[in-house]
């Protein structure tokens, strides 16, 4: 049964009316959002306008350039995230084979010629630009050459030609959503093809021809990337990336606008100018000077300068008229709370905290430091691992099957059950304590008292325990055993010392233990004591 509207009671009605979440309603408190479809859209339909996209992309790489503290923030985003670049560890099952790929990583990554194929740039140079151009122009790419170097190029030279609906050869049930401004996908969203133009064409030309670009497919013809698409991708359809400057671009307007407005409020209070006073019944003596090309003609016949004041200048009055000037307050009460507040905006959106993005701790204790560092620090871990997903990990696989196919004992290896040749994990840069001793003290006792294990506290730190555990006992061994040859040395030299490798190795007294030797007391048997105590320290 349909009851009608009718035959509602007054309280229906006004259930009726309100929806579940007041979210879904107008409101006079919400402001209207224009591009919200009622039905929902796709991440791609936000920049569906490949100009409004590539707008946004050279307004984010302007401000970047120009803005007073915008790229010394991304600067230092981009140095905490990358640091010294991040470590290769191979982890093939084969120590022989690790070692090789290894080895070779290391020769490619820090040779230019072999690394870029325009042979000015290492891989840590990559992966600076990589995740600056994620930051502020949104995406970036990378391509497998055949000259095995690898190719960086920049988001505004994937583009989507006029006529690519007629031309294109991959038949899709909806050739307009397959075609997100130079990346062409399937019905699963997944890229076929990258539509890269030839060469940096002028901005205001026109892209009419898909002859004009070179379209490069995802995968080559094994199945493995060959276009290594780097962006931080925050909705599942997103197919391309947004700068992280597009919502900070009108707090930085104002951030500039009263920046601005404050240097000039500044030199105006440095202006001085002198004023005569004049009583009503003073007559000219004489020509006036001229203090200007703009003049003004009063009541009484006079006129007066409009424009061309400046510093030191000498100003006359007109008979009867006193004049006075207010001296601007440099700088207002308001100044500095407000642009701290857009500062302190500007930093949370790439993750930095003001006492990172001016680098002065003076505004928050040594806790409060601390506690926003560490903040920072896990958005630093998050970017990290995004780009060793997107850029780090395609390209060793690119490079190591390259590697290996060129080396037939090498792929002997490879081949051998067991091994997995392209097993490997990335180390990340880590950052050093804030307060060393009680860092350090706090992550030994939780070792002490079994609430953490080691690798875990490894990878908290973004270590490998597996690694570190390996260097460890390798460092041990090898300075025990210069010792070790050091004493039989001296012992030979000088026989009957009885000199033991501990004895030249000087080790460290272990953790918690103590040690103090004390005489003994006049008219006491012996010639002295040792005591020894254990415990905590």
């Amino acid at each position: 049964m349909i009851r009608r509207r009718n035959d509602l009671t007054l309280a229906q009605s006004f259930e009726g009316l309100r929806a579940d979440y007041d979210a879904a309603r107008s409101s006079r408190f919400r402001r209207r959002r224009t591009g919200v479809p009622a039905m929902g859209a796709g991440a791609d339909y936000h920049y569906r306008s490949e100009a409004h996209y590539l707008k946004i992309m050279e307004y984010a790489r302007d401000m970047d350039r120009n803005d007073l503290v915008l790229g010394q923030t991304v600067d230092r985003a981009v140095g905490n995230t990358i640091q010294g670049g991040f470590g290769l560890n191979a982890t093939t099952g084969d120590d022989k084979l690790s070692a090789w790929l290894e080895g070779r990583w290391l020769e490619f990554s820090e040779d230019r010629d072999l690394c870029d194929v325009a042979g000015e740039h290492t891989f840590w140079d990559f992966e600076n630009m990589a995740l600056r151009g994620c930051l502020v122009d949104g995406d970036v790419q990378g391509l497998a050459t055949d000259s095995k170097a690898l190719e960086m190029i920049e988001g505004h030279r994937l583009r989507t030609p006029r006529n690519a609906l007629k031309s294109a050869k991959y038949k899709l049930p909806n050739r307009q959503s397959a075609i997100v401004h130079g990346i062409l996908i399937d019905d699963q969203r997944r890229p076929l093809e990258y539509w890269f133009t030839k060469n940096d064409i002028e901005p205001s030309a026109p892209l009419n021809n898909i002859n004009e670009v070179r379209a490069i497919p995802a995968r080559d013809q094994h199945g493995h990337r060959q276009v290594f698409h780097v962006m931080l991708q925050k909705r599942p359809s997103q197919t391309r990336g947004v700068s992280a400057l597009a919502p900070m671009f009108d707090a930085l307007g104002m951030f500039e606008d009263i920046q601005f407005a404050t240097m000039v409020q500044r030199q105006m209070v440095a202006c001085f100018a002198i004023f005569h006073e004049r009583d009503l019944g003073f007559t000219l003596p004489g020509t006036e000077p001229a203090h200007g090309p703009q003049t003004e003609e009063t009541a009484g016949g006079y006129t007066r300068t409009m424009e061309g004041l400046g510093p030191g200048m000498e100003l006359f009055g007109l008979p009867g008229e006193k004049l006075s000037m207010s001296s601007a307050n440099i700088p207002n009460p308001e100044f500095f709370p407000h642009m701290k507040m857009i500062l302190q905006l500007i930093g949370v959106n790439l993750g930095m905290p003001l006492v990172m993005v001016l680098l002065d701790a003076s505004e928050t204790n040594f806790s409060g430091w601390r506690g926003a560092v560490d903040q920072a620090k896990m958005g630093f871990r998050s970017n990290q691992k995004r780009l060793a997903e997107r850029l780090h990990v395609p390209v060793y696989e690119w490079q190591a099957r390259g590697w290996l196919e060129a080396d037939a004992g090498m792929r002997r290896l490879a081949r051998r059950k067991g091994v997995l040749p392209l097993s490997h994990r990335w180390n990340f840069p880590t950052w050093p304590y804030i307060e060393p001793l009680k860092d350090a003290s706090a992550d030994l006792l939780r070792i002490r008292n079994a609430l953490i294990s080691r690798r875990r506290q490894c990878g908290e730190r973004s270590m490998d325990w597996e690694t570190l555990s390996t260097e460890i006992v390798e460092d041990n061994v090898m300075f025990i055993s210069k010792a070790a040859l050091a004493a039989a040395v001296l012992n030979e030299k000088f026989p009957g010392m009885g000199i033991t490798w501990r004895e030249v190795a000087c080790l460290p007294t272990p953790d918690g233990v103590k040690i103090s030797l004390a005489a003994d007391a006049p008219g006491d048997a012996g010639s002295g004591t040792n005591q020894t105590e254990t415990g905590n320290a």
